[in-house]
């Protein structure tokens, strides 16, 4: 029997996409659907939530971040613009987001499509993987869908008109999450257990295994 497992990802989070080569394993290895389901960062759900955090945690974010991606062997840079808008000295969040909101709604609309895993991997490589400044400009966005088997202006054309129905999407996406039993991404639901962060990865195969989740055939 196949398994499913949700993945709640953002596009801000550096540890979404520290996290995609091992999320890719878990279905090239086993008998296993991820259902992705993007939401917004806890900046844009929770505008006041940096404000309130312990002055040493966004330096050891920085050091951890970087540390995560030389474990790993992978290639990582803070993304030239941020996704998010946000000035870092007084962690305020303005309302005008140029870029996070397309991205989601991108993000929901590939999910529609049948390429979420495909296309949140290759938009997250080229925001915070490939060294790309400007990536929302030009033809680097463009290039990420079709690496990921999309056709970026088509998708741009079916949300337009249509935004409040994707809102209402990952509106749904963030109360599933609550609902979870968390708050942060990446996190993995199992059958309503969540494993947050990418360093519950194999904790959550092992939960899954013990349900049954297989090898897949080579």
């Amino acid at each position: 029997m196949t398994l499913d497992v949700d993945l709640f990802w953002s596009f801000r989070s550096p540890y979404s996409y520290l996290g995609m080569e091992r999320y890719k394993a878990m279905v090239r290895h086993h008998d296993l659907v991820i259902n992705v389901r993007p939401v917004y960062p806890i900046a844009i759900r929770d505008p006041g939530f940096f404000r309130q955090i312990n002055p040493l945690w966004p330096r050891y974010l920085m050091r951890d971040v970087y540390r995560v991606a030389e474990y790993e062997g992978l290639p990582f840079d803070w993304p030239k613009p941020d996704p998010v808008v946000m000035d870092m000295k007084t962690r305020t969040i303005p309302k005008e987001q140029p870029y996070i909101h397309r991205l989601t709604r991108l993000g929901i609309e590939a999910v529609h499509r049948g390429r979420g895993l495909e296309f949140i991997d290759s938009v997250s490589r080229r925001i915070w993987g490939e060294g790309v400044e400007n990536w929302h400009e030009g033809g680097h966005m463009a290039e990420a869908a079709e690496r990921a088997g999309l056709d970026l202006a088509d998708m741009e054309r079916t949300i337009a008109g249509r935004e409040a129905e994707y809102e209402a999407e990952i509106r749904a996406n963030e109360d599933a999450l609550e609902a979870a039993g968390h708050w942060g991404v990446p996190t993995l639901a199992f059958r309503g257990e969540p494993f947050f962060g990418q360093d519950r990865i194999d904790m959550c195969v092992w939960r899954m295994k013990q349900a049954g989740l297989k090898a897949r055939a080579e």
